[in-house]
């Protein structure tokens, strides 16, 4: 089959396609034939190996799986043993590694029915961005009616998401984004929106009950300033900082200083749940969440999806068709 690998770690450059050998699903796993796959920040943070201690599970010189992708979305081809619940042609979605490519194995307790009113390329951008926007806002902050939420990064995968959510949830929702994600983050459904090369979250008199920062960039005391004196900060992933620990230390100093404030200081490191992508399915399914795909490009041009990525500040999810 075909799929984009990588042999070292680096830029979008070290990513080729290439003829590899077809997986096979072992008992509890499915092969899916994949139709399309997402693009997030896993990838790139993969693919470089940023922040370097994460090599230590992903591989010292090279990652242990050479095949790129976290997510996809496609047809089931093959079961293995013990999996119930599935058969082949089954549409599915889900998290799935090794997705950049024409097949891949899951965990069957990783997927879930794909949305008959999504397109395989909506259902690709649904999982990892979908997952962790939703245990963001009903695991760790879960505003209420009413609550002011403030989402940082609200243009990207994740940010996207997250406004749905919050305003599903009843709360007045500001996003931050960059000048040309202003109207697409109004028509997720935002309030309010704030440009970031022209304003600073702390600049209004509103101070927000819950904040979710997607982005990675700003200080911590930035970000507590922002929020109301029992609010709720949910720092997602590992953006920003150097080379070896990422935004690792932000989170970890966020997460020491909660006990000692009435803020509430999380951070948010997403895990996939079966019943996570199924509420998901139901979401989307009524049309109250709608995956954003902001570019679709072909499997063979994976680097370029990538270099999208890292520079052109997408509305939405990147996705890959294969």
């Amino acid at each position: 089959m075909k799929a984009i690998v990588q042999d070292a770690y680096g830029s979008a450059d070290v990513l080729r396609l290439r003829e590899v050998e077809r997986p096979v699903p072992r008992d509890r796993e499915v092969l899916v034939e994949v139709r399309a796959a997402g693009v997030d920040r896993g990838v790139w943070h993969l693919m470089t190996g940023r922040p370097h201690v994460a090599r230590a599970v992903f591989g010292l010189r090279r990652p242990r799986n050479p095949v790129r992708g976290w997510e996809g979305a496609g047809r089931v081809a093959a079961v293995g043993s013990a999996v119930t619940g599935f058969e082949p042609g089954d549409e599915v979605f889900g998290m799935c590694e090794g997705s950049f490519a024409e097949y891949t194995r899951a965990r069957a307790d990783r997927l879930a029915p794909k949305p008959a009113n999504l397109s395989f390329e909506q259902a690709a951008a649904l999982p990892v961005s979908g997952v962790t926007a939703l245990q963001a806002l009903s695991g760790r902050a879960r505003p209420r009616q009413g609550q002011k939420v403030l989402v940082i990064g609200a243009s990207g995968g994740v940010g996207s998401f997250a406004v749905q959510l919050a305003v599903l949830y009843g709360a007045e929702v500001t996003g931050v984004c960059g000048p040309t994600g202003l109207d697409f983050v109004r028509s997720l459904g935002a309030s309010h929106v704030i440009d970031h090369t022209r304003g600073e979250i702390t600049d209004g008199p509103d101070r927000f009950d819950v904040v979710v920062d997607n982005a990675g960039l700003r200080p911590l005391p930035v970000l507590r300033r922002a929020l109301a004196p029992r609010g709720t900060l949910v720092v997602v992933g590992g953006e920003g900082g150097g080379a070896l620990f990422g935004g690792m230390g932000r989170e970890l100093r966020a997460v020491m200083l909660s006990p000692f404030v009435g803020q509430h200081l999380r951070n948010l490191v997403a895990l996939p749940r079966r019943a996570d992508l199924v509420a998901l399915a139901e979401l989307a399914g009524r049309g109250s969440v709608v995956p954003a795909v902001d570019r679709a490009y072909p499997l063979a041009e994976a680097a370029a999806a990538v270099r999208h990525l890292e520079e052109g500040h997408p509305h939405g999810k990147i996705v890959l068709t294969v």
